[in-house]
């Protein structure tokens, strides 16, 4: 596709600072709890306390009669409404062949609970505090079934089944590549290399919980849902067509600022449709406001893989055949993306970097008494790479090769671009070689001997991590449309159905609006969160700017063309003859023109506008190589990153400010997979790590100055701003480097592996036991 020129270049490059930050960093942004009370009545849900349960009975009559409540709602009263289930894609076969099946999700459970914390009941009243108060009045008897928690244990002969249809708890499994071809490759390999390997589950952490206002439009009865969704327009037409049944034209969702979504936010929570069902019964409005603990125990969860990796090797060091059987957990229900995950979004980039076209994959998607699993900054990507890069470096050790060689020898060629990989997706540009040795400079790579010696002397273990990474971004949906309007007024107004949570997209698409018409970037108002105004995808699988800034641009173009248009009408002369620059329209050779802002004027409405839109030829694969530098106290197993240095290739970097914050996020998430975050169910499915006096996340303290060098030689193909994505790398990229780099540290005494998180309490033991074992 071809790239656009001149001023259609948008100003790429140049660091605008982020225009959002001002209002968000002075308190006068636009969250949901910002909004004014009004009278709105308040929502709360009661959860089950147990993980795996029939409901006997509820009481609520005592809850119904306190002060304050207004209703007292059942998963029966939901049944009796005819009120509808949150569907998923049900498109994956079973082991067998058969189709797949799921129990239905209901806004509020009935007749059997499938993991703590789900929602039994919901208690609106006209505050919080009575809603909660009075929720603790319901009598719910119980009859606690068995449960399990591990998806590995659930699918053994004997587990508890999570629901009585699927008595194996597979809930879909898929197969890739050829099984006897790989066997027959193993059976004569000169190395193997296998590692049992973890992607513990994760809860996301975003600074604002989840939350949730329902209000009924007095003049039309319309349904205005104030949520925070990442998706504003999908989470409107479940809401409308699945759940409430209802046409989605009655229904308007509004999302204003999102204080971090990271997938968790990604479409419609029981709790979003518990509020919208109590507006509309009660023809009040309806707010619900959920605290960390909600998020811990009802929010999804993201990663919950299982899975052993194998390399066979020749002696050269050359990848032969990839073998890789995985089991990943859904929870108790299957979300909108909860199978597609492991089953698809995994394998697209399982490969990685690397030319391995002969390989095995077999996964299984498995229910437990938990709580649902979600898309999480990656949603398998990282899981993937997390798989093929602990491979490399373990490999590497066995054979006795330098990281970097071995990662060379089996690197995809940039002539072999576009590469098509072992499960046909389509890289579509790349120069990995290239971002290794970038790095490796960058890093210091050979003052690393000194740094480890000096280590040493202090007492300290001191390791390198080394990770080439890809992703594939973009989602399934490559087109997106966006409305541009010049005002009367001398304003630009654009609106998109993609949507900000963090991410900088006022401040990149008002860049791209500013440099491609050539006006103030103070003249700019970007419009998301209306599914009134605007009607999109919205913002998942890092598709904001690559999709939708595709679309910007061409709304842009297509404003220009029509303004010209106009022009030559008011000005007298061929379209031909009329040529824009910075927000005028002249007559070619002469002195007459006409501002954009003086044609709006005459127009409907004193606006001009255009509705556009913007298309790829396919996904994207941002990549790109991390290397860090690990430091471990052998008496106290503390882990410490010290060093961090990426180079990411994303394409041409509209603003490389905004990049490189999104990369320290995700670096920083990374660490927290790596070395502190894992969630924690006891036996009988109580959440163990409710909290963040359970639940460990870094600090500021425990992420090092990271070192980010953005590299642009590769531009993406697919789109015509040669932008790839960026918002996940550095998650994708993040928790194998630090792995990498503690295993590297231990590999001095003999330890191959530990399952992260690499919490201090693991790597004691493992020195502890390896210590006992050389004295033995």
């Amino acid at each position: 596709m071809n790239i656009f020129p001149g001023n259609m270049r948008f100003g790429a490059g140049q660091p605008v600072k982020r225009l959002e930050d001002q209002r968000l960093l002075t308190g006068t942004g636009h969250f949901i709890d910002d909004k004014p009370e009004d009278g709105a009545l308040w929502l709360h849900v009661l959860r089950s306390p147990h993980a795996h349960a029939k409901i006997v009975s509820i009481d609520t009559k005592a809850a119904a009669g306190m002060a304050g409540v207004k209703a007292v709602y059942t998963g029966a009263d939901l049944i009796a409404d005819d009120i509808g289930t949150l569907p998923t894609l049900l498109v994956f076969p079973r082991p067998d062949g058969s189709k797949m099946t799921v129990p239905p999700r209901r806004l509020l459970a009935h007749e059997i609970v499938r993991f703590a914390g789900e929602s039994v009941a919901a208690v609106v009243a006209t505050s919080r505090v009575a809603a909660q108060s009075a929720a603790e009045a319901i009598e719910v008897e119980y009859e606690v079934l068995p449960s399990v928690v591990d998806p590995v244990a659930a699918i053994k002969p004997g587990a508890p089944a999570v629901w009585a249809e699927v008595p194996d708890n597979i809930v879909a499994a898929m197969s890739y590549g050829d099984a006897a071809k790989v066997e027959a490759e193993f059976a004569k390999a000169a190395h193997v290399v296998s590692l049992d390997l973890v992607n513990q589950r994760l809860v996301p952490s975003a600074m604002e919980p989840r939350s949730t206002i329902a209000d009924i439009e007095k003049k039309t009865g319309r349904l205005i849902l104030h949520v925070q969704s990442q998706t504003p327009a999908s989470t409107r037409d479940i809401l409308a067509e699945a759940v409430l049944k209802r046409p989605k034209e009655s229904v308007q969702v509004l999302v204003g600022d999102i204080g971090g979504g990271f997938g968790q936010k990604t479409s419609l929570y029981p709790e979003d449709g518990m509020v919208a069902y109590a507006a509309v019964k009660l023809n009040r409005k309806v707010r619900w406001r959920g605290d960390r603990t909600d998020d811990f125990v009802g929010g999804t969860h993201g990663r919950d893989l299982t899975s052993t990796g194998e390399f066979a090797l020749d002696a050269k060091g050359r990848v032969q055949a990839y073998r890789v059987r995985s089991v990943g957990g859904t929870g108790a229900y299957v979300s909108g993306t909860g199978a597609l995950i492991p089953l698809v979004l995994g394998p697209f980039v399982q490969t990685g970097v690397y030319d391995l076209p002969l390989v095995h994959y077999d996964i299984k998607a498995v229910m437990t008494n938990t709580a649902p699993v979600g898309a999480y900054r990656g949603a398998g990507r990282p899981e993937a790479v997390f798989i093929v890069e602990r491979l490399m470096d373990a490999a590497a050790r066995q054979i006795g090769m330098d990281p970097r060689a071995i990662r060379k020898v089996n690197y995809i060629k940039p002539a072999q671009m576009p590469y098509t990989n072992a499960v046909g997706q389509v890289y579509d540009s790349g120069a990995f070689a290239h971002m290794l040795e970038r790095a490796s400079k960058l890093a210091d790579w050979d003052g690393f001997a000194a740094r480890k010696k000096a280590a040493k002397k202090k007492g300290l273990l001191y390791g390198r991590g080394l990770t080439s990474y890809i992703e594939w971004t973009g989602g399934t949906v490559h087109t997106e449309t966006v409305s541009l309007h010049a005002t009367a007024e001398g304003r630009v107004v654009l609106q998109t159905g993609t949507q900000a949570m963090g991410q900088g997209l006022q401040t990149s698409f008002s860049q791209m609006v500013a440099a491609s018409l050539g006006i103030s970037i103070d003249k700019i108002d970007v419009v998301q969160g209306n599914t009134d105004l605007a009607i999109g995808f919205g913002s998942v699988g890092s598709r904001s700017l690559f999709v939708g800034g595709t679309a910007v641009v061409v709304s842009a173009i297509d404003l220009i063309a029509k303004a010209r248009e106009k022009a030559s009408g008011i000005l007298e002369a061929s379209v031909d003859d009329i040529e824009y620059h910075d927000g005028w329209l002249t007559v070619v050779g002469t002195d007459k023109r006409v501002g954009l802002f003086e044609i709006a004027k005459s127009e409907q409405g004193a606006r001009l506008s255009v509705e556009s839109e913007g298309t790829a030829d396919g996904a994207t694969f941002p990549n790109g190589t991390h290397i860090c530098e690990v430091e471990i106290d052998p008496e106290t197993g503390v882990s410490r990153v010290v060093r961090y240095t990426t180079v990411d290739d994303v394409g041409i970097a509209i603003n490389p400010m905004l990049v490189t914050g999104q990369v320290h996020g995700g670096v920083a998430q990374g660490i927290g997979q790596a070395l502190y975050e894992g969630v924690t169910y006891d036996p009988e499915g109580q959440l163990l790590t409710a909290s963040y006096q359970d639940y460990c996340i870094p600090r500021a303290g425990d992420v090092p100055p990271i070192e980010v060098t953005l590299d642009d030689s590769a531009p993406c193909r697919t789109n015509p701003l040669g932008a790839k994505g960026c918002g996940e790398s550095g998650a994708i990229g993040g928790p194998p480097c630090v792995t990498n780099g503690v295993m590297d540290a231990l590999s001095d005494l003999g330890i191959t592996s530990i399952t992260t998180p690499l919490s201090p309490l693991k790597v004691w033991q493992a020195i502890q036991e390896a210590k006992a074992a050389k004295a033995a």
